[in-house]
């Protein structure tokens, strides 16, 4: 058999189930990692429930995903997790699901290692959603979602601090409601209200236009140019504000 004829026999193997996002699909990806509560609270010093060292390494994780050779709109991470939204019209791969998959799970396990100068890992899926408003309600899915894990994980943490073995803190606070957990807290000298609110509400990062001047290596005149560059928003709204915020990342 002719390598062509191999060729073209064996990738059919590859290929004959490849799944296509349909045009004008919206595709969000949710990248998490692996394995991390070994990694970062045995294998690795990082502080409990919070650590800005870490939150710095999912930052550069985010930003280095944005930069990869994608149109991505925005990116989000809270914990260990990163989800990032593409351009409606973004044709990356032919939108084929297994490249998105195991391109962005490879390049963020990447570029986490080389951070945290050890072996770490992510895995990696697509969401297709057919509507802006799907968009948006994925996003305030995963910003109510970051709240919710912060107040069990400050009042967890602040129970194993006080003596409380992890099985202990974990029966206790089965059942608590969020008002109770934050009554807890407060009694406890926390106040949640009063706590970072990247902690609770996640981290965005997004593109910015600026200005930028440069000169005509021919004509030595000074221009002034317009560039893109990623911001890092710590400081993101909650509930109806922000659905607000992302339909206004979704239709500028």
């Amino acid at each position: 058999m002719k390598f062509d004829e191999l060729d073209q026999k064996m990738r059919l193997f590859e290929t004959a189930h490849d799944h296509c996002v349909l045009p004008h699909i919206y595709m969000v990806a949710r990248i998490d990692g692996r394995g991390f509560t070994a990694l970062t609270k045995r294998a690795h010093t990082f502080e409990a429930p919070f650590d800005k060292r870490f939150r710095d390494y999912m930052i550069e994780t985010t930003r280095h995903l944005m930069n990869c050779g994608f149109h991505v709109l925005y990116g989000y991470t809270e914990s260990d997790e990163i989800s990032l939204l593409f351009a409606q019209d973004e044709q990356a791969f032919g939108r084929k699901t297994r490249k998105y998959t195991s391109v962005l799970a490879g390049e963020a396990s990447a570029k986490f290692s080389l951070l945290l100068g050890d072996m770490a890992a992510f895995d990696c899926r697509i969401s297709q959603l057919p509507r802006q408003q799907d968009v948006v309600d994925y996003f305030r899915w995963r910003n109510e979602d970051a709240h919710r894990n912060a107040l069990n994980a400050h009042c967890y943490w602040k129970m194993r601090k006080d003596g409380a073995s992890g099985k202990e803190a974990t029966s206790q606070l089965s059942g608590m409601s969020t008002s109770a957990k934050n009554e807890w807290l407060f009694q406890h000298g926390i106040n949640f209200n009063e706590l970072p609110n990247w902690q609770k509400r996640g981290i965005g990062m997004y593109w910015v236009n600026y200005e930028k001047e440069g000169q005509n290596p021919l004509t030595g005149e000074i221009n002034t140019v317009f560039r893109k560059k990623i911001h890092t928003d710590f400081e993101l709204p909650m509930k109806e504000a922000y659905s607000l915020f992302v339909e206004k990342i979704l239709t500028e």
